[in-house]
């Protein structure tokens, strides 16, 4: 898949922006604060719903605007996908695809796929496991659409039980007797949660320890992935060994409902939920010792690449193309590191590349180059500027 046309109206600080893009690289050169950044968010945000650098869509609207609009025009073999999003802080955001609505727009998840790989990310090596969950659920998601329903089922249903814990210590029996309810419906999707991220822990986590080897050397100690959870079945952050065969989501669920009744009273006398998957975390190991708190920044960043790098083969390996994004990156990269990144940006059927200095981008990148400065993103091949427009007005 590529991104033959993207259009932008009140998104960020572009009032509009109409551009035509070509398979393999293109690179997005300007001064800081320009906008190059705004435009591959906009891409992510096609794939994803959401964007890296925020956690709510209001920043992405415009000053004085009521809405952004996003549309792209996607290639994929010998089909064509048009992609149009409206997004309304406050209100529901509307898609369409191929001028048809969706009833809701996280339909749209999974038909678009990307990887970005942005400074931001570092935070995934260095952050809370909050950051590292949400890394799994966006993944997860990517691969496998339906579960976009399970999470948010289950943020619907650990927002109501939390809620009912924290009145359950003043009106013990009616919300005890509710309380089991929730349970239920806890324990049933946790256990989706749980088996699918197990799997794609056991799915990628090849894939990062050979892109690691690639970024740091052979030399380097080996990247390695593990899950820690609140329920012992579901892993202690230990590395499973390749090819161990998983719980099912079943049996999962069995063993979150016995720790949920082991902590009942505790969850009662602090008023929340402490065991489920919200609560687990994505553990990177360098050898034998975790990486936060022990890997140097050199490592944290090249974990950091590995890990963005390992979803792109994944998602290959899965008979996807990913459009490849790497925002702002090459100049934080020394020169191995920089030309490991540059083999696979190559390789893909599209990478969308910024910078603020053109000669931070490997030369083999830079085959298509846009000039952003002054609220305008011009191709400095000016064939490229007439290249398959979309031609509609942004409304």
């Amino acid at each position: 898949m590529y991104l033959r046309h993207l259009q932008l109206g009140s998104f960020r600080n572009w009032d509009r922006v109409d551009l035509a893009l070509r398979p393999g690289p293109t690179v997005f050169v300007g001064r800081n604060g320009e906008g190059k950044t705004n435009l591959v968010e906009a891409v992510g945000y096609l794939a994803t719903m959401g964007s890296h650098r925020v956690a709510g869509d209001a920043p992405l609207v415009r000053q004085g605007a009521s809405q952004a609009v996003v549309r792209a025009a996607l290639r994929r073999e010998d089909r064509e996908l048009l992609v149009e999003i409206e997004i309304n802080p406050g209100r529901a955001n509307r898609v369409r695809v191929n001028r048809a609505p969706l009833a809701r727009p996280r339909e749209l998840l999974g038909l678009v796929k990307s990887v970005l790989f942005a400074p931001e990310d570092l935070v995934l090596v260095r952050g809370d496991p909050a950051e590292r969950r949400r890394f799994l659920d966006d993944l997860l998601v990517s691969r496998t659409p339906r579960l976009a329903g399970v999470r948010s089922d289950y943020d619907r249903v650990l927002k109501q039980r939390n809620a009912l814990l924290k009145t359950a210590r003043m009106a013990r029996g009616n919300a005890l007797a509710t309380l089991d309810v929730w349970d239920g419906h806890l324990v049933d999707l946790g256990g989706q949660l749980l088996a699918a991220r197990l799997r794609l822990v056991a799915d990628l986590a090849p894939h990062v320890t050979r892109a690691y080897a690639g970024v740091a050397g052979a030399d380097a100690a080996v990247a390695a992935l593990g899950y820690a959870s609140t329920v012992p079945l579901a892993g202690d952050g230990t590395p499973v060994p390749e090819g161990t065969t998983l719980p099912t989501a079943g049996e999962f669920s069995a063993a979150l409902r016995e720790r949920v009744a082991e902590r009942r009273n505790e969850e009662v006398d602090r008023g929340m939920t402490l065991v489920g998957p919200h609560r687990d975390d994505l553990v990177i190991s360098l050898g034998s010792m975790p990486a936060k708190g022990f890997a140097s920044h050199g490592e944290s960043w090249s974990l950091a690449l590995a890990l963005k790098l390992g979803c792109f083969a994944l998602l290959r390996a899965d008979g996807d193309e990913p459009i490849l994004v790497l925002d702002d990156v090459f100049a934080t990269l020394d020169a191995d590191r920089r030309a490991a990144l540059a083999a696979v940006a190559r390789s893909a059927e599209q990478s969308l590349v910024t910078a603020a200095v053109l000669d931070d981008v490997p030369p083999e990148l830079r085959s298509t180059v846009v000039q952003v400065a002054g609220g305008q993103a011009v191709p400095l091949d000016p064939e490229a500027a007439e290249d398959g427009a979309v031609r509609e007005e942004v409304t």
